[in-house]
């Protein structure tokens, strides 16, 4: 065949494809779009937070801790066995991290399941419990991974609509389907639904797995965890990575029945049988331990929200109750893109989604008391040069 072949579309000089087969080039040049792609699974993946590589930036936009991590994790990390890199780390199951966990909800070993944040875990969630092929009911102001995994993982799904007050609506949830699942409290609105709100929902959907995804729960909630005992069908899954200031260790975790956890596992070791490193087992495990220092944290993060509130009235905002380390609020004449745009000027960074009912809100993580600050001297800045 001559370097430089004639096709009916265009002279192609050296092409992969018209060495043996006909070429596949457009009068453009293009190659035409494979075949291939037409098996390929497409979907629109999640959009997390921005994560500015510059210095000096206060970063308000994706509710990491602003403290470090117990004292002890620091000391831990530094004595690590280098050596040890070379194993495949334990089970996370049977791991001093899993004892730990269980001694401090009081809960055994089998009720209790640990993965790579409470994404991988969530994930693996979506993937074992919600199988029946009828629709999965989530708000539709919510974490938006849900509908991300399930489309993913071809799974049908209802959005319920929150109230005008931004709370779950209970009768919504008592209907035939596929599954529950929704935050307690809800992100991004950080409202929080007492216990007897949560079981009334569990109870009344005992065919189908109820998953709560308690995340935020360690900033003035109440974990619905007793429930586990009384109901087979709930899960409810925790992080590290807010209240326990360990997100860049990806440790997440589900408590349930030893049937939920039984199953959890059995689908994880057919995807990946090593999840957890050994760093962050080892380094999950001295946070548990000091207590003291988690409570403490918690309830300063506490304290730095409840000055936000009133910092956030006075100049004009209005938010629900938060029970997360975050604030979810609206000003009450100037655009909230406007907003996030001029503080991001600032190199302050702040959450936005340009998403329908809530385009007007801002959600705010809970910073140092000095971050805070100078959040306020920039909104107040913003607030005052704006025309109305």
């Amino acid at each position: 065949m001559n370097s430089l072949q004639k096709t009916g579309n265009v002279n192609c000089r050296d092409c992969a494809s018209c060495r043996r087969l006909p070429c596949r080039r457009d009068k453009n040049g293009d190659r035409d779009k494979m075949k291939w792609e037409d098996n390929v699974r497409k979907v629109v993946p999640y959009v997390p937070g921005e994560q500015p590589d510059q210095a000096n930036v206060i970063k308000l936009n994706t509710n990491e801790s602003p403290y470090p991590p117990a004292p002890g994790v620091a000391k831990r990390m530094a004595a690590l066995d280098a050596d040890r890199m070379r194993l495949y780390p334990a089970f996370p199951e049977q791991t001093q991290l899993a004892g730990a966990l269980a001694e401090y909800y009081g809960i055994g070993r089998d009720e209790l399941f640990i993965g790579v944040g409470s994404d991988d875990v969530l994930s693996l969630a979506f993937m074992t419990f919600f199988q029946s092929g009828r629709p999965v009911f989530f708000p539709d102001i919510t974490y938006s991974f849900y509908d991300v995994w399930a489309q993913l993982y071809g799974i049908p799904y209802e959005r319920k609509a929150l109230d005008e007050q931004f709370k779950i609506r209970t009768e919504d949830y008592i209907q035939p389907n596929g599954g529950v699942i929704f935050p307690n409290p809800n992100a991004p609105t950080g409202i929080f639904m007492d216990t007897e709100q949560v079981e009334e929902i569990v109870a009344a959907n005992r065919d189908v797995v109820v998953i709560v995804d308690e995340a935020y729960i360690d900033f003035g909630g109440t974990s619905c965890l007793p429930l586990i005992r009384k109901y087979d069908n709930l899960l409810v899954v925790q992080t590290f990575s807010k209240s326990r200031a360990m997100a860049g260790m990806r440790i997440g975790y589900a408590m349930g029945s030893p049937k939920l956890i039984r199953y959890l596992n059995d689908v994880k070791y057919s995807v990946n049988s090593y999840t957890m490193n050994y760093a962050a087992l080892e380094l999950g495990t001295e946070s548990v331990k000091d207590g003291a220092y988690f409570r403490e944290c918690c309830e300063k993060i506490i304290k730095t929200r409840e000055q936000a509130e009133k910092e956030l009235t006075r100049l004009g905002f209005a938010y629900p109750k938060s029970h997360g380390n975050f604030i979810f609020a609206r000003h009450s004449r100037i655009p909230a893109k406007e907003i996030f745009e001029r503080l991001k000027e600032n190199d302050i960074y702040v959450r936005w989604w340009n998403k329908e009912r809530i385009a007007d809100y801002l959600r705010i993580t809970i910073g140092t008391d000095e971050q805070m600050e100078a959040l306020y001297r920039a909104l107040g800045k913003i607030c005052g040069e704006a025309s109305f």
